[in-house]
């Protein structure tokens, strides 16, 4: 019993230290209303550069709580990493409610880019997300370790026989319950259904939505390789809760 006390201690002092209380507390009441700020909803944890933060932030939340938002957040089996968090911050960045951003994050939004994370959304460690137009995140989205999101190819590209012109940027928007597993490209124009689950190592660059919900898409490009095929999200959340809600009582989320 004393061992399960001083095991708890240990941990919850632990995580205090690991919390970067300069970059959170200078980014907080510099980006949110006081009322907010005063909460400090969103954690920094580790070393993070600021690259430019002068964007807006926006937490739709009504009662916000402390640590709400962890960026930089260890919640994968990995335990060493690089430390090069960074973070350019020029357009709009929304949190609809609880959100995870994992080691290593590199989250780029650029000037007049609106970027938003639904609740429970995640990107596991050294994601890269670069935002010029829009990227939508659903509630309980989750991006496995080393994918990538880019709204933009960032080049003039053309067709030399009909001399079209391809988008440079295009919206990503990605539905409720998606599951990407590790080395997922998510590239302009993409779009997913509800209940999507996307194969490692795939292409995504088209609207999938017309596939219909609860499917398995996968491949270079991505395409459907299985319906009525989903991630038991259900039989997963109390753990998912547990391991990621770090200052809350995770079982008030759940009533």
């Amino acid at each position: 019993m004393i061992r399960s006390i001083l095991r708890k201690i240990k941990n919850k002092l632990k995580l205090y230290w690991s919390i970067n209380w300069v970059k959170s507390i200078y980014f907080n009441f510099k980006k949110l209303p006081f009322t907010q700020a005063k909460v400090l909803p969103i954690i920094f944890y580790g070393p993070i550069r600021f690259t430019n933060i002068s964007g807006k932030v926006i937490i739709k939340k009504k009662n916000v709580k402390f640590g709400m938002i962890g960026i930089g957040q260890r919640f994968e089996l990995i335990k060493k990493h690089k430390g090069n968090a960074e973070l350019n911050l020029r357009g709009t960045l929304v949190f609809k409610n609880y959100t995870h951003i994992g080691k290593d994050c590199f989250v780029n939004v650029k000037d007049n880019a609106y970027c938003e994370f639904g609740f429970m959304s995640c990107l596991g460690s050294d994601v890269k997300l670069i935002c010029t137009k829009k990227i939508i995140l659903g509630d309980w989205v989750g991006i496995g370790y080393e994918s990538q999101l880019s709204d933009s190819n960032y080049h003039p590209m053309k067709n030399l026989e009909s001399g079209e012109y391809f988008k440079i940027s295009e919206p990503i928007l990605i539905g409720n319950y998606n599951s990407f597993s590790n080395r997922v490209s998510i590239q302009l124009g993409t779009r997913t259904p509800n209940n999507c689950v996307i194969a490692s190592n795939s292409l995504c660059n088209k609207d999938y939505t017309d596939l219909g919900e609860k499917i398995l898409i996968g491949g270079i490009p991505a395409k459907l390789l299985k319906s009525n095929f989903v991630r038991d999200w259900e039989s997963e959340k109390e753990m998912l809760l547990k391991s990621k809600i770090l200052w809350q009582d995770y079982k008030d989320i759940l009533k």
